[in-house]
């Protein structure tokens, strides 16, 4: 069984930083994909970004230039490194991963990230 768990959220203020982690149980070394995912009050789950088992990277347009996914494989942790953050950043972060031996794909519990302007 695969279970992610997020860490890391809190309160900022605008243009500040803060850096997500997801803690995986089962090795990232073979995951297919992992992503971070925001969800704002009365909006919809949207993809912020991903990384691939070839450690290709992509973003929402929204975040490209202030944010970084990255990966440790010998800690099973994936970052979510935020920078020049904007009020409408404010949304519970959710990790998600897709993996070879696992059928289907598994959600973390969210970590809330408010940014006050």
């Amino acid at each position: 069984q695969v279970q992610l768990v997020e860490s890391g959220g809190g309160s900022v203020q605008a243009g500040g930083s803060l850096r997500l982690s997801c803690s995986a149980s089962v090795s990232i070394r073979s995951v297919q994909a992992i992503a971070w995912y925001r969800q704002a009050p009365g909006k919809q789950r949207e993809m912020v970004a991903s990384i691939v088992k070839t450690g290709a990277t992509n973003y929402a347009d929204s975040v490209k230039g202030r944010f970084t996914i990255s990966r440790d494989n010998a800690k099973n942790l994936i970052y979510l490194q935020m920078d020049s953050l904007k009020p409408e950043d404010t949304a519970v972060y959710y990790c998600f991963g897709v993996y070879t031996d696992y059928v289907g794909g598994y959600w973390g519990q969210g970590t809330q990230v408010t940014v006050s302007a």
